[in-house]
C-alpha cells in the first residue's frame, strides 16, 4: 500500500506542475498574439504559433497524468500508465513538426525577410522568455521522472528557445537593421530541437515496441536464473516496460521434478522473484515466473 500510495502522490505532483505550466504557457501564446497584431512582427507571431503548438503538447501531457492517476481494473489491468508514452511520442511528433516548420521558415525569411516595429517585438520576447523560464523552474525537478514529464520540459525548453530568438532578431534588428538574423536564429533554434525530438521518439516507440529496458542484459539474467538452486533451465523468457518507469519480466523456469513440492516450489519462485529485483542494473519488481518440471520441457509447444 505504501508503494501505491507514493506512486499517487508522485503523480498528483507531477499533474500539479503540468497544469501551472500549461497555464503560463497558454497565456503567453496569448500575450504574443496580441503582440504580434501591434507589432506586425512575423517572427513573433510564428512564436506564438510554436508557443500554440506546445501548449496543446502540455495538454497532452497533463491529461496522460490525469489517466495515470486512474486504478486499474479487470479490463485495463495496468490502469492507464500507457498513456504516459503515447502522450510523450505525440509530443515528440509535435516537436519534430515545430522544427522542421522552424527550418522551412528561417530558409524562406533569408531571401524575404520581413519587416517588424522591432520594440514591440523585443518587450513581448521578453514577457515570453520570463514566462518560459517560470515554467523551466517548475518542471526542472520532475523531468527525470517519466518520459512524459521529459517531453513537458522539452517543450517549454523549446518554447524559451523561440523567445531568446525573438529577443536577439528585435536587438539585431533595432541596431543594425538586418532582417536576415531572424532567419539565422530560427535555423539554429530548429538544429537544437530536431535531434532532441528524435530521441525522445525514439525512446517512446522502444516502449510502444516492449523492447528489453536499457541496462538490462537478458543473456545475463538467464545465467543468473539458470545458477539459482534447483533451476533446470529458463525459456520464453521477456522483458518490457509498461511505461518509463515500470520494467516488468516474465519466463518460463524448469526446475527438477522432485522439487514440485509446495515448499520446493515457494522457496524457487522467491529466489527467482528475489534475483531479478535487485541483482541488476534495472530492479524489476513486477515478475511472473511459471514453474515447469524438467519432464514438461518436451511437451512445451510454445518456447522457441
Amino acid at each position: 500500500m505504501s508503494g501505491e500510495h507514493n506512486h499517487s502522490h508522485a503523480g498528483t505532483g507531477r499533474r500539479g506542475k503540468l497544469a501551472v505550466v500549461f497555464a503560463i504557457t497558454a497565456t503567453i501564446m496569448v500575450a504574443e498574439i496580441i503582440g504580434a497584431v501591434i507589432s506586425g512582427s512575423l517572427a513573433l507571431l510564428a512564436d506564438a504559433g510554436h508557443m500554440f503548438t506546445d501548449s496543446a503538447g502540455l495538454l497532452i501531457a497533463l491529461t496522460a497524468a490525469t489517466l495515470a492517476l486512474k486504478p486499474a481494473t479487470d479490463k485495463r489491468t495496468w490502469g492507464y500508465q500507457r498513456a504516459e508514452i503515447v502522450a510523450a511520442a505525440a509530443q515528440a511528433s509535435v516537436l519534430l513538426a515545430v522544427g522542421g516548420f522552424i527550418a522551412v521558415e528561417g530558409v524562406r525569411r533569408l531571401f524575404d525577410p520581413p519587416e517588424v516595429e522591432s520594440t514591440a517585438m523585443l518587450w513581448f520576447g521578453v514577457i515570453g522568455l520570463v514566462g518560459n523560464i517560470i515554467g523551466l523552474a517548475i518542471l526542472a525537478s520532475g523531468r527525470g521522472e517519466n518520459l512524459n514529464m521529459k517531453a513537458a520540459f522539452l517543450e517549454v525548453a523549446n518554447d524559451a528557445l523561440g523567445s531568446v530568438a525573438v529577443i536577439v532578431s528585435a536587438i539585431v534588428i533595432a541596431t543594425t537593421g538586418w532582417t536576415q538574423v531572424d532567419a539565422i536564429v530560427s535555423l539554429l533554434i530548429a538544429a537544437l530541437i530536431v535531434p532532441r525530438a528524435l530521441i525522445l521518439l525514439r525512446d517512446t516507440i522502444e516502449v510502444l515496441m516492449e523492447t528489453t529496458p536499457k541496462g538490462l542484459d537478458l543473456d545475463e539474467v538467464r545465467t543468473r536464473l539458470e545458477a539459482l538452486p534447483h533451476v533446470v533451465g529458463v525459456h520464453d523468457l521477456h522483458a518490457s516496460r509498461i511505461d518509463s518507469d515500470t520494467p516488468v519480466l516474465s519466463a518460463h523456469v524448469t526446475i527438477h521434478d522432485g522439487c514440485l513440492t509446495a515448499e520446493h516450489a515457494g522457496v524457487v519462485l522467491a529466489d527467482l522473484q528475489a534475483c531479478v529485483a535487485r541483482d541488476f542494473h534495472v530492479a524489476i519488481e513486477h515478475s511472473t515466473f511459471q514453474i515447469e518440471p524438467a519432464s514438461h520441457r518436451h511437451d512445451e509447444t510454445l518456447h522457441p
